[in-house]
């Protein structure tokens, strides 16, 4: 097999076994975030450098919720100071800051994304989402968070502190693929993984949330005949939420 093949295979194993293995996980989470729903609560994602993928995945997309939120900032992202955003993502202090910026309330759910789960600023995030209530899941790397000591003055890693773990199971390092010629492995599927999990999450969520009888906002494609309804939804939460 050439490298695309290779590559294709093990995601389609990586897959197959986040599917056996993280289940029960997802379900959980979803349970949550419908609950929260059916309460007109919120969604929270937070996640440092690439993960931060996965935290705009939830925002202002066709067929996304509107009580959706990522916890954005450029310090902590790669598309203006990479360089810098690796250490800053390591700064204990930095996520009291952040969370500062949201209304978030008991009950809404967090879900902290961090392929290492090392770094003091996720961790930091988990533990004062839950020092306010709210409902914290981490969605990491278990094999590289395992191999590695935490960078948090606690010593404790984001599996330590959030009520459940997802574990996008991916290897340690998170590049997949050995090419004779090449010293390090490349390919990696964290954010793939992960994008798929926030997928799953919601989907189940809203179901849940409809059983309880409450049909959650959601956006539709402002491609297609959607504009008045997502700018209904728009001028709605502008007021509430941030980035809009």
């Amino acid at each position: 097999m050439n490298a695309m093949e290779q590559f294709f295979a093990t995601a389609q194993t990586t897959v197959a076994r986040f599917r056996e293995t993280q289940w029960d996980a997802l379900a959980t989470v979803a349970g949550w975030l419908g609950d929260a729903l059916a309460r007109d609560g919120w969604l929270y994602v937070f996640g440092t450098g690439h993960s931060h993928l996965v935290a705009e995945e939830v925002f202002y997309r066709a067929g996304g919720l509107a009580h959706a939120v990522p916890m954005l900032d450029p310090r902590i992202m790669v598309h203006e100071n990479a360089i810098q955003a690796t250490y800053t993502e390591r700064e204990s202090g930095f996520a009291a800051g952040l969370l500062a910026q949201y209304p978030v309330a008991a009950g809404d759910v967090l879900i902290v994304v961090s392929n290492s789960g090392r770094n003091a600023v996720p961790i930091e995030m988990a533990l004062l989402g839950r020092e306010k209530g709210m409902r914290v899941a981490a969605l990491l790397n278990r094999t590289q968070s395992d191999a590695w000591p935490s960078r948090h003055p606690s010593g404790k890693k984001l599996a330590d502190v959030a009520e459940v773990v997802i574990d996008n199971c991916g290897p340690n390092g998170d590049a997949w693929l050995r090419l004779p010629g090449m010293p390090d492995a490349i390919g990696s599927t964290s954010s793939m993984v992960g994008l798929l999990a926030i997928q799953l999450i919601l989907v189940q969520a809203v179901e849940h949330a409809l059983a309880r009888g409450v049909t959650p906002e959601m956006y539709i494609s402002s491609n297609t005949q959607g504009y008045d309804h997502n700018d209904r939804l728009l001028q709605k939460y502008k007021s509430r939420i941030r980035h809009l």
